[in-house]
């Protein structure tokens, strides 16, 4: 049996129990508290709106933020002080942010962040540890120590854990030392920055400027623990890129497309090489770029009024008017005309011939007797109606607000209507039979630079196919599926009408926040809309509240786009590689992803085997972008992502990981980049400047570098699918008589999970897992401390077993791995 498949339940994971041994294990941290979702003021025009910087003093604040429904942009980042990013506010939301504990900092055009960053399990280039714990008592453990070099400047990346960290009465230090190559003494000690989230110690970690690079460091603790590591390169000597090859083609995006540019180029594609692609169309056709026509008549008071059509806006919607009649005449009852498209409330009038009608009683009518025109009415959000309401000077026009051009937006009219959305398919042989790489970009609307990366990605392939041998492999041996964008209605408002646009287009608010002036801030997060480690679930992250940026809809899979995705992955189940792209925060990461905030209960991670595969993938990915300019996506920014930036609830990667086996990365292009004029790194945004500064902010050097990236995936993708090769594996140290109590762990000849016993049994896929000590950090130490036996096997990524062992069977070779450690007795 060579192979294996992959899945994971989402269950706990075996513990071994006995007094025989004991295993350093993981421990918890960062729980958040879960906050009620509220109505909230929104931004009404985008020019009312503005970016500014924010710290947070943690998860916990974040998700309250988040639930009482801010809008934050991508690019959150851990600080020593909690987490820092930028939110899309207006003024009176500054003033909203403020009274909710919020930091606000300067909101000028750019900020950087300092030479102190921040995370990263240490997986170099094979698939190796990087830094490997001394003994099951070390009280300071490093997880990394990571050299490398961006635009002249040399960084030196630490990641360490101490056991007592959590101790807050004196709170635990560290301090860092390194040498300055090898042979030379250790100096330039640095105190390390220790973060705390929610109230819960993660590690300490810093990133430091150095022009030397060291071979060793030295971490000490304040409470006495010492301990010593080797440094790895990060992203440093990699293989040259496709794109080395004189004869490359690339550069072939010239600016950011909208959705019917992506559809319209993805079929030329498949019409222009028949041969190696095609499309593929998902059956849930989307919401549509589409609106209800409303008005809001009488302000914003207890007699105010919102109207909205039963029709789309395009539809006859945008037709409709409404007016408030008064009359002169006394104790006349409430009446509506209908003639056409027009609408008149004939107001009540008391005995005095006043207008006598309430907000809510003219609700009421227009609900019940417009002849069907209307199809909600009701008072503005929260208020109970009972003002009266003033005639009108006239008839007010409804409109579904689609219908005025955003300054600098393309030409070209929008459809309206549902969309349905095309899947181009790249391979030579779209059979079933190679491993299949699903790219899915723009699942949120203003993130423009994801759908450029993955045409470019696209066009390399077809158009270096016949010339280039390495683009040759990857057709040949991989089947590869790209959804430019994910999100068409979203991203089509973020064109043409509100640039911050993160959601669908789907209004699923009540009455509370269904005015006008939400109108920017409906729809549903659709990387909040799965099934697996949910909002609905209790998982952190995801917000109930419809004007959320992070609102997760009403149900799991409630949205067409999410359904896609799941239906594409059942129907073609030879996708075994997902990259969901998003922007701008610099980032790439995998799971876990989410968290229940009480606990910080994650949901499970991943095999050792698949973490050290992931890690080995990023650094062959994250090789690749650095090629082009230099842009180092830094380690504290890789890795899980409930660790390396907060919980995401019901987002895409987990559901298709842990209820498909299928290796998911999330993508966050852009983000930080060095600049060695000012000697700081640069954040990004979601639409830079297409020809901006090519060394720092730029849509179209994203789009180049992170072209690079994807193209890399697909050569791990190809190495996967023709991976034939039984993983070795060897306990350290192996058989063997000690004197007393001994220290051992497993080591694998690449990315492998092992599964052992150490009660006489024969191992199987039900039997314990080789864990890491902690998260983020290499594999747990055994003290043995009477004589034991360890039967194992080990599997890798592939699914080949070592030694061609069935862990299905019982026969007589039972060629599983042994190994007999013998404590002498005093």
């Amino acid at each position: 049996m060579r192979h294996i498949q992959r899945r994971i339940a989402l269950l706990a994971l075996p513990a071994l129990v006995g007094s025989i041994l004991v295993a350093t294990g993981p421990a918890g941290a960062d729980p958040t508290g879960p906050s009620a979702a509220t109505s909230r003021s929104q931004p009404e025009d985008r020019e009312s709106v503005r970016l500014v910087q924010i710290r947070l003093t943690g998860a916990d604040m974040l998700d309250k933020v988040a639930a009482a429904g801010f809008d934050l942009e991508h690019g959150l980042r851990r600080v020593p002080t909690g987490i820092e990013g930028e939110a899309v506010v207006t003024a009176e939301q500054v003033t909203e942010l403020t009274a909710m504990g919020v930091e606000v900092l300067a909101d000028d055009a750019g900020f950087a962040w300092s030479d102190q960053a921040d995370g990263g399990i240490g997986v170099d280039a094979a698939g190796a540890w990087a830094v490997q714990p001394s003994n099951h008592q070390a009280t300071v453990r490093i997880a990394r120590a990571d050299w490398f070099t961006t635009k002249g400047q040399g960084f030196l990346y630490v990641e360490a854990r101490t056991t007592e960290g959590q101790q807050a009465d004196p709170i635990v230090g560290m301090q860092v030392e390194n040498d300055s190559g090898k042979g030379t003494p250790f100096g330039f000690a640095r105190t390390m920055s220790r973060f705390v989230d929610s109230g819960q110690y993660m590690f300490h970690r810093n990133l430091f400027k150095l022009d030397t690079r060291p071979t060793r460091i030295q971490v000490t603790s304040s409470t006495g623990g010492v301990t010593t590591g080797v440094v790895s390169n990060w992203l440093e000597n990699a293989p040259p890129p496709l794109t080395a090859n004189p004869s490359y083609k690339s550069d072939f995006v010239d600016g950011y497309k909208h959705p019917q540019q992506l559809y319209s180029r993805a079929k030329e594609i498949a019409r222009q090489y028949p041969d190696i692609a095609e499309i593929v169309y998902l059956p849930n056709q989307t919401n549509g770029y589409q609106r209800k026509a409303q008005a809001q008549l009488g302000g914003t008071g207890q007699a105010a009024v919102v109207v909205t059509s039963a029709a789309w806006g395009h539809e006859g919607g945008n037709d409709i008017t409404v007016e408030f009649v008064d009359r002169p005449d006394a104790n006349l009852p409430l009446a509506v005309e209908v003639t056409g498209k027009a609408v008149r409330v004939l107001l009540a009038t008391d005995a005095a011939g006043a207008p006598a009608s309430t907000a809510t009683q003219v609700a009421d009518a227009l609900r019940t007797r417009s002849a069907g025109l209307i199809d909600r009415a009701h008072p503005y959000r929260t208020n109970e109606g009972s003002g009266i309401v003033a005639p009108t000077a006239g008839p007010v026009a409804l409109t579904d607000f689609l219908d005025q051009k955003r300054v600098g937006a393309p030409e070209g009219e929008v459809p309206r209507g549902p969309a349905t959305i095309p899947v181009l398919r790249i391979g030579k042989h779209r059979d079933g039979k190679k491993p299949g790489v699903l790219i899915q970009a723009q699942d949120h609307a203003r993130e423009w630079v994801p759908a450029t990366t993955s045409l470019e990605s696209a066009e390399r392939l077809v158009h270096n196919y016949r010339s280039d041998r390495e683009t040759k492999k990857i057709v040949e041996n991989t089947d590869i599926f790209f959804i430019l964008s994910n999100n068409p209605d979203g991203a089509n408002y973020s064109f043409y009408n509100f640039a911050s646009q993160r959601k669908n287009m789907t209004n699923h608010c009540p009455d509370a926040s269904a005015d006008p002036a939400q109108r920017n801030s409906w729809g549903v997060d659709l990387n909040r809309n799965y099934r697996v480690g949910s909002g609905h679930d209790g998982y952190a992250g995801g917000s109930t509240n419809c004007v959320s940026g992070t609102y997760q809809g009403p149900e799991e899979l409630s949205e067409p786009e999410s359904k896609n995705i799941i239906w594409l992955v059942e129907k073609y189940s030879n996708i075994k590689f997902m990259m969901s792209v998003h922007s701008n925060g610099g980032q790439l990461f995998w799971q876990p992803g989410a968290y229940i905030a009480d606990g910080r209960i994650t949901t499970p991670r991943p095999p050792l085997g698949d973490e050290a595969f992931y890690w080995q993938s990023a650094a062959r990915i994250l090789s690749q972008v650095k090629a082009h300019r230099e842009t180092v996506v830094t380690p504290e920014n890789v890795g899980g992502s409930s660790d390396v930036l907060y919980s995401s609830a019901g987002n895409v990667r987990e559901d298709l990981y842990y209820t498909y086996g299928i290796y998911a990365f999330g993508w966050e292009v852009g983000g930080s980049v060095y600049n060695p004029a000012t000697g700081n790194w640069q954040g990004g945004s979601f639409q830079p400047e297409w020809t901006g500064n090519p060394e720092l902010v730029s849509g179209h050097a994203e789009t180049m570098e992170y072209a690079n990236g994807i193209m890399e995936m697909f050569r791990v993708a190809a190495d996967w699918g023709k991976d034939k090769k039984d993983p070795t594996s060897r306990l350290i140290p192996g058989d063997g008589k000690y004197r007393g109590p001994v220290d051992v762990r497993f080591e694998t000849s690449e990315p492998a999970t092992i599964y052992y016993t150490t009660d006489g049994s024969r191992p199987t896929l039900e039997s314990p897992r080789y864990a890491a000590t902690e998260f983020r950090e290499p594999g747990q130490v055994f003290h043995v401390t009477e004589t034991t036996t360890f039967r194992w096997f080990s599997v890798d990524s592939a699914g080949n077993i070592e030694k061609n062992y069935d862990p299905t069977k019982t026969d007589k070779r039972n060629n599983y791995r042994t190994a007999t450690i013998t404590i002498a007795k005093k």
